[in-house]
């Protein structure tokens, strides 16, 4: 999904939703929906340490990152796999 709003943006609605006002309040007010103001007010929360209950953004980014390199060193196991195979085939092979 397309992250259409700076981080300015986002952290003057977080600041706005600590200060009382309500996510309907300033979804009516400014474009965002009510429920992606609540989304950046508890994210916003769990990196500052308010909530424990998911996974900070720097959580998130090494988590996405390691799941990248798994994946790539999953693709490099096997392309050694396969040209194991292949030499052992050419080293058995008469010549």
């Amino acid at each position: 999904m397309p992250n259409n709003y700076p981080p300015e943006f986002r952290r003057q609605m977080v600041e706005l939703v600590r200060a009382g006002r309500s996510p309907e309040e300033l979804a009516r007010e400014f474009e965002p929906s009510a429920q992606s103001i609540r989304t950046w007010a508890r994210q916003a929360d769990l990196d500052d340490g308010r909530r424990s209950d998911g996974l900070t953004s720097a959580e998130k980014d090494e988590l996405a990152r390691l799941r990248r390199e798994v994946k790539i060193l999953r693709e490099e196991k096997e392309i050694l796999r396969k040209a194991a195979v292949f030499f052992a085939r050419e080293t058995d092979r008469p010549r």
